[in-house]
């Protein structure tokens, strides 16, 4: 094998290596802040439960377990895709979250009841989609983020325009802010 062979193979290698490192380090992150999240500000600051620093991390472990023993069930059924549910866990939060993010960003007489009524047309409108509209087939076959955005969107142009403007220190803070550019 010539060195031209085997340069391609170490790119491959180390740009694999990378995407590996990448999704361990994301995914070990999500599971310790889910863990933290349970026995930390479920069991302590909702539930009132006060509990020693060692039944916090035993807890913590507990639920670590669980969590991984629920992804192994998820990933163990053939028929169930992790690709598919987290597609669909992506269109709810770029529905719910993106059309807020950018009307706050780039409309000044957008509110917080738009902002609100769009976040709730938003992902009500990703499951709609995924379990009413999609299955009709034909052109109702597409990515439910597309349609939910669009109806989240326009959600928060009606009830903005329906509602009362923003304040005026709003409004100016905005300006300011777009004239900083």
């Amino acid at each position: 094998m010539s060195t031209y062979g085997v340069i391609p193979a170490l790119i491959a290698g180390v740009i694999l290596a990378g995407i590996l490192a990448s999704t361990m380090s994301t995914s070990d992150s999500q599971l310790l802040a889910a863990s933290s999240s349970v026995s930390q500000n479920i069991m302590q600051k909702v539930l009132k439960i006060k509990i020693s620093e060692k039944a916090s991390m035993i807890v913590a472990r507990i639920t670590l377990v669980v969590i991984a023993i629920i992804g192994i069930i998820i990933a163990w059924d053939p028929d169930s895709s992790v690709f598919g549910i987290v597609s669909f866990a992506w269109a709810g939060f770029g529905a719910t979250f993106g059309p807020v993010m950018l009307f706050a960003l780039f409309w000044k007489r957008s509110n917080k009841y738009g902002a609100i009524s769009g976040m709730v047309v938003g992902g009500v409108m990703v499951f709609i989609w995924k379990y009413v509209i999609r299955p009709l087939g034909g052109a109702w076959d597409i990515y439910e983020l597309l349609p939910a955005f669009i109806c989240a969107s326009v959600a928060i142009v009606l009830v903005s325009l329906l509602t009362k403007a923003p304040e005026k220190e709003i409004v100016d803070e905005f300006e300011e802010v777009v004239a900083m550019k």
